[in-house]
């Protein structure tokens, strides 16, 4: 029995032709080679598993090779290319930094530094994991990175950047390798099993490279597992099964369900995939990737951007078809949001049926709304099956039930009509009957709560204007001590429009309120700022075509204020008697 060798060992890179995704490195490295300007030390970062080890490898056989080749590869039939093949070269040394990260192990280097190489012109010293050298032997470190001698190469390779001391990198040239791209993976797999005469379908390759997420080596150990499990005859679903994977197939059946309102069928799909011992998260996680690459499935101009095969293609661009673009990005919204706040659930089963729901939800007509009725309390006189009230209605007879035939909905037409054509005399006193209603005395209920919801009430019943409607002064005088009720959450605004004086005008048959305020300051904020909203709500209140205005009150009309202590002492001495004497028989000297 042969001995067994991994494919990540058996397929290692040996050449700069066989570096799969990271050409632009190589290509630097070769030109660097053919020009002679070789640097000292280099420092290769990046990823897992994308090659930095190898292709320090590589850069070390080549540069001390007897017979390169046009293309600056290495022979592998000289001395140095056989004695590295063969795990015996004198110049070309590997050192964990992981295990030999002290002063002791770096203070070794340097002296092994100094001995020129054996067979081939430069003694080459790849450091991996570099970032785990300790502080002290960074240190010991610097000043032969910085000026070893003539025939030493130092090439250091690590995966955390950031952890490098700024005094190593800026000695060093550095090449950041990317991760491999999905179709390259999928390529060098496809090679490697026609060489071992497995038979594996693309779909099957691509899942396999998904899941090794740009490294190579992770590629070629799935590979192996996959072919361990399913032998030389790999088929989709047994890579599904073996990789504890989700199914492509959940998400379509998933989307149509969302497309058709249909949440049981997507609440009984989560359930099956749960009892298949998937994580919810990377659940949701697979859903928002197919959401988004339905997106891109729209456009037939950012196919490239679909690391899928062209069965898989085809299949997502008929379902982006049938899909809204707006309910894609709804739908990618619900679910960015429910992956979110997983981790912070209390229940994230919940929280994911929650989300499902409302996916499927997003398509959904909605509900047709009621239409509103603008004066509910009016009853048409063309209404021969309704009692007709007395002219005069008493307060407790004023409050009128909601349920009585003559507020439905069908009847709104007609009240409307009404409302137009013949103005009724209890459709004038529509507002004082709401507030007869919260009010258990039929005086205001000034509450907090009762303002609030008066605001509300007032905020939200639609205008009905009725040009004949004729108010008495004294009646717009109620209506106005009524507006300043409604503010009263602004205590400054509504103390002003309660305590301004009043004078109605009539301008060609349009009541004119005219209400004076303190001074020019008041007077340009009002205008500025709340004028329009104050003639609006006062037009609701009356139910009348009434205009605002506002003015400054006369010198002459203007009470005086007592700003001083001592003037606020003797204004409260004139009204009251009592604290009169009191200064008197304790002989007080107000000043």
């Amino acid at each position: 029995m042969t001995q067994y060798i991994v494919s990540a060992r058996k397929y290692r890179p040996d050449t700069f032709e066989t570096l799969v995704g990271q050409d632009n490195i190589a290509q630097t490295l070769k030109n660097s080679i053919v020009r002679g300007q070789l640097a000292h030390a280099y420092l290769f970062c990046g990823p897992r598993g994308v090659g930095k080890t190898s292709t320090a490898r590589i850069f070390a056989k080549t540069i001390n090779c007897s017979n390169p080749t046009s293309e600056m590869e290495p022979c592998g039939q000289c001395e140095s290319c056989l004695s590295f093949a063969e795990g015996r070269s004198y110049c070309i040394h590997e050192l964990d930094a992981a295990s030999n990260n002290g002063v002791d192990d770096i203070k070794a280097l340097m002296d092994q530094v100094r001995i020129p190489p054996q067979v081939g012109k430069y003694s080459v010293y790849i450091i991996d994991e570099v970032h785990m050298l300790s502080q002290s032997a960074f240190n010991a470190f610097l000043k032969t990175l910085e000026e070893p001698p003539a025939h030493a190469i130092f090439i250091l390779a690590t995966t955390e950047k950031h952890k490098i001391l700024p005094t190593i990198l800026s000695r060093c040239q550095t090449y950041d390798f990317n991760r491999i791209t999905v179709d390259n993976i999928v390529r060098n797999l496809r090679g490697i099993a026609g060489k071992e005469g497995i038979n594996i379908d693309d779909e099957s390759l691509h899942v396999i490279a998904t899941k090794a997420d740009g490294a190579m080596r992770d590629a070629l150990t799935i590979f192996d597992q996959t072919v361990a499990f399913c032998g030389t005859d790999v088929r989709y679903h047994d890579v599904l099964k073996n990789l504890n994977v989700l199914d492509y197939e959940y998400s379509f059946s998933l989307v149509d369900a969302f497309l058709g309102g249909d949440y049981s069928s997507a609440f009984l799909k989560f359930d099956e995939i749960l009892t298949k011992g998937f994580n919810a998260l990377h659940f949701i996680s697979a859903l928002s990737s197919h959401f988004r690459d339905l997106i891109v499935s729209k456009s037939a101009g950012l196919d490239a951007l679909l690391e899928l095969p062209d069965s898989l293609k085809k299949r997502y661009r008929e379902q982006a078809d049938r899909c809204p673009l707006k309910f894609l990005y709804d739908a990618l919204a619900v679910t960015t949001a429910c992956e979110t706040g997983y981790r912070a659930s209390v229940n994230p089963r919940l929280h994911i049926e929650f989300a499902l729901m409302r996916l499927s939800m997003l398509l959904a007509a909605p509900a047709p709304q009621p239409a509103q009725v603008s004066q509910p309390a009016a009853v048409p006189a063309e209404r021969a099956d309704v009692p007709q009230p007395d002219a005069v209605q008493r307060p407790e007879a004023a409050a009128v039930s909601v349920s009585e035939p003559a507020h439905t909905v069908s009847d709104a037409p007609a009240l409307q009509g009404n409302a137009v054509a013949s103005p009724d005399p209890e459709r004038e006193e529509q507002p004082k009957v709401r507030r007869t209603r919260a009010s258990k005395a039929g005086a205001p209920a000034l509450s907090i709560k009762s303002l609030t919801e008066e605001q509300k009430i007032v905020a939200e019943t639609p205008v009905t204007i009725n040009a004949s409607v004729e108010l008495s002064e004294p009646e717009i005088r109620q209506k106005w001590q009524e507006l300043a009720a409604l503010y009263a959450s602004k205590p400054r605004l509504a103390n002003t429009i309660g305590s301004a004086g009043l004078e109605v005008q009539d301008d060609n048959g349009v009541k004119v309120v005219v209400f004076s305020v303190f001074n020019t300051a008041q007077k340009d904020w009002i205008e500025e700022k709340c004028l329009h909203e104050l003639e609006g709500n006062f037009q609701k209140l009356t139910s009348s075509h009434i205009k605002l205005m506002v003015s400054v009150a006369p010198e002459e009309d203007k009470a005086p204020v007592a700003y001083m202590p001592s003037e606020k002492a003797r204004d409260l001495m004139e009204k009251n008697e009592e604290v009169k004497n009191l200064v008197t028989d304790l002989g007080l000297d107000v000043k």
